[in-house]
């Protein structure tokens, strides 16, 4: 190899090595997606305020500044959030609906089969009937037998019936206990879709706790269908399905950390973590709004949905049912003014 063409090689290898370099130094300055910038303002939300960056703090405050963005960095930043699928406690609602089907399943066939035994019991009496009256009009040795033949068979299929609806009603009993047993853990309200009561006195002592240890701000709201509104339909079916609607509105704008629950009696509760009393609100402002912006249909009737809402703070040092007072008293203060549609009674006055 000439020594020309070396010193060619040579200065194109000296040459190359700059810009694997550069390019590599291209690779690294590249922007930072929306995404990641928002996780670290978020991170450093969590340090100023002195909390573990734990997963369920990260979903609080990732939650909470999302609602401060422009809503294209909402939808973009929601729109990735949506591919996410993995929700434990959507995975336990399931299971509850159908282990609520299967016991509803087991309670029809429990009721099949005692009909069948009704008439098999039914069946019994009239061939003693039509025994009774063969006896009475005939002195036929061959009918009577042929009337006794029928009745061991039929006295011996009940008795097996009876046997097996013994055993089924004890299969029936045992499964019962279970379905009970799953039904005092449960966390969800099948009829409107949400937490229910039990779940969420759980939940808030939990906040409670938190909030004693790390010291932050959470708030409780109350939400009932407009009393005055019940009043006026009056009517039980067309309320109930006005109170399943204000379930749904819940949920619409209710944020992935917030825990929304029938509490009873239609009355449904919103769990507002990481959320001091203004923000809270916001948030009842922002429910009021979507609630009163959607009409309901009653016949030949337009019906505009009104609620009313209590809000209160969250304590270290008062009970859940101290709180869970305060949030529905609050209620009680919206109605005595007219023209709110909420009202705020603070636990730590």
């Amino acid at each position: 190899m000439s020594g020309s063409l070396k010193n060619k090689m040579r200065h194109s290898v000296t040459d190359a090595a700059p810009t694997s370099v550069v390019r590599d130094k291209v690779v690294e300055e590249e922007p930072e997606s929306e995404l990641d910038a928002y996780s670290k303002e978020v991170l450093s939300a969590l340090m100023k305020d002195s909390l573990p960056p734990t997963p369920n703090n990260f979903s609080l405050y990732f939650d909470r500044l999302l609602e401060d963005k422009s809503q294209n960095t909402r939808n973009h930043i929601v729109s990735i959030l949506e591919l996410e699928d993995n929700n434990e406690d959507e995975n336990s609602i399931i299971l509850e609906q159908s282990l609520k089907q299967g016991f509803s399943s087991i309670k029809n066939i429990l009721g099949v089969t005692a009909n069948i035994y009704k008439n098999m019991s039914l069946m019994t009496k009239i061939l003693e009937k039509r025994k009774q009256e063969l006896e009475e009009s005939s002195d036929s040795h061959k009918t009577r037998d042929v009337a006794a033949s029928l009745e061991s068979d039929i006295l011996k299929l009940g008795a097996i019936l009876k046997k097996q609806s013994s055993s089924m009603k004890t299969m029936y009993d045992d499964t019962a206990k279970i379905i009970k047993n799953v039904e005092n853990e449960t966390i969800f309200d099948n009829q409107y879709g949400v937490y229910n009561k039990r779940y969420l006195m759980a939940k808030i002592e939990q906040e409670i706790e938190l909030i004693s240890k790390f010291k932050h701000k959470s708030s409780l709201i109350m939400i009932e269908l407009s009393r005055e509104l019940r009043k006026n339909v009056n009517n039980e079916k067309a309320v109930m399905l006005m109170t399943r609607t204000i379930a749904r509105l819940l949920l619409k704008t209710s944020r992935r950390s917030d825990i929304v629950a029938h509490y009873g009696n239609g009355v449904f509760a919103m769990l507002l973590k990481h959320t001091d009393i203004e923000n809270a609100k916001r948030a009842s402002e922002r429910l009021c709004d979507l609630v009163s912006n959607s009409n309901f249909f009653l016949a030949d009737r337009e019906i505009q949905l009104k609620i009313s809402i209590g809000i209160t703070d969250i304590t270290e040092n008062h009970s859940v049912e101290e709180i869970i007072v305060s949030s529905m008293n609050g209620i009680e203060k919206a109605y005595e003014n007219p023209n709110l549609d909420f009202a705020v009674l603070l636990r730590n006055i």
